[in-house]
């Protein structure tokens, strides 16, 4: 068996009508969609099959949403292709509860419950404290925060790849290191079109609401690897686990950094398993040297299936 590293993405990945391919497909998949509606207590697989979009995007919805999907296709896969074990397991921001799942270290159950007792916090101090962000090309990582010292309301939320970073905070903020970054040699700096300044200090409302669950949560140890946004590295211990997932909500998501460490301990495959093909795009810039598969949809899954069995034959 070969080393294959699964990556979950996070919230901004939702389109409406994700997963309904799956649903109509595979049994597990539909029996996943049905399982999240009851233990939700509400139909979430109407929004995220029908929308419409201004509803899904809704942070209450839309992390829930993602989670779901990249679960149902999550266990898809696993029927499809029963020797398939990850060595490692990451994901984007809200991801990370994907990999928790995938990683054997929660049931989807608990998780799910994590996943929507984060989602309310977050939505709630969107609505409280508005916020934005707000995508910057063309710098690396030292100048960026080099230009935003001394600016007040304003922190780094995503080190994505190099040259693509996110900031996040006040409006106020915002603008004032968009303007900081440009005259710094910045490409680009792109607004977001987000609910709120995620990965910031306006989310201390929600890290405070989530601990107390992420501290009771049922967590296992697991010999699957696990890298974590936070440190950037690779997490072992239940304790940092439940710490970098609280911290996580204000703290940078060091995507980069783990990428950049799972290449250190050699993958032959990276397989992203959800909507969209943003950490296939990130890992093309970071350069692994890897190949990158993502399985998004249906017409994915064959191609898929044939490089995962090449990655793990062994004749």
């Amino acid at each position: 068996m070969k080393k294959i590293a699964f990556l979950f993405p996070g919230q901004g990945s939702q389109a409406p009508g994700m997963g309904k391919d799956f649903y109509d497909s595979f049994a597990i998949a539909k029996e996943t969609f049905q399982e999240a509606d009851d233990l939700l207590s509400y139909k979430l697989s109407d929004i995220l099959f029908n929308g419409p979009e201004e509803t899904l995007t809704q942070t209450k919805y839309s992390q829930l949403a993602i989670f779901v999907n990249s679960i149902a296709l999550l266990r898809m896969l696993q029927q499809q292709v029963k020797e398939i074990v990850p060595f490692v397991c990451a994901g984007l921001s809200l991801g990370e509860y994907t990999a928790l799942c995938a990683s054997g270290r929660i049931e989807m159950k608990d998780a799910l419950k994590l996943v929507q007792t984060r989602a309310n916090w977050m939505n709630d101090a969107c609505e409280r404290v508005q916020g934005t962000m707000a995508a910057v090309l063309g710098l690396d990582a030292a100048s960026v925060e080099e230009a935003l010292k001394g600016i007040p309301g304003i922190w780094v939320a995503n080190y994505n790849c190099p040259g693509q970073i996110v900031i996040s905070g006040t409006k106020e903020g915002v603008e004032a290191g968009s303007l900081a970054l440009k005259a710094k040699g910045a490409k680009r700096v792109l607004p977001l079109t987000v609910h709120g300044a995620f990965h910031s200090g306006l989310m201390q409302s929600a890290q405070d609401g989530l601990a107390p669950h992420i501290a009771k949560a049922p967590l296992a140890d697991s010999e699957i690897h696990l890298v974590m946004n936070v440190p950037g590295n690779f997490v072992e211990s239940l304790d940092e686990i439940r710490q970098n997932l609280t911290r996580q909500v204000t703290q940078s998501v060091r995507w980069d950094q783990g990428i950049v460490a799972i290449e250190e301990k050699g993958v032959d495959l990276y397989l992203e398993i959800g909507c969209g093909k943003t950490l296939s795009g990130l890992n093309k810039k970071i350069g692994v040297k890897a190949p990158t598969v993502s399985l998004e949809k249906v017409t994915d899954l064959d191609s898929v299936v044939e490089i995962i069995e090449g990655a793990t034959c062994n004749c």
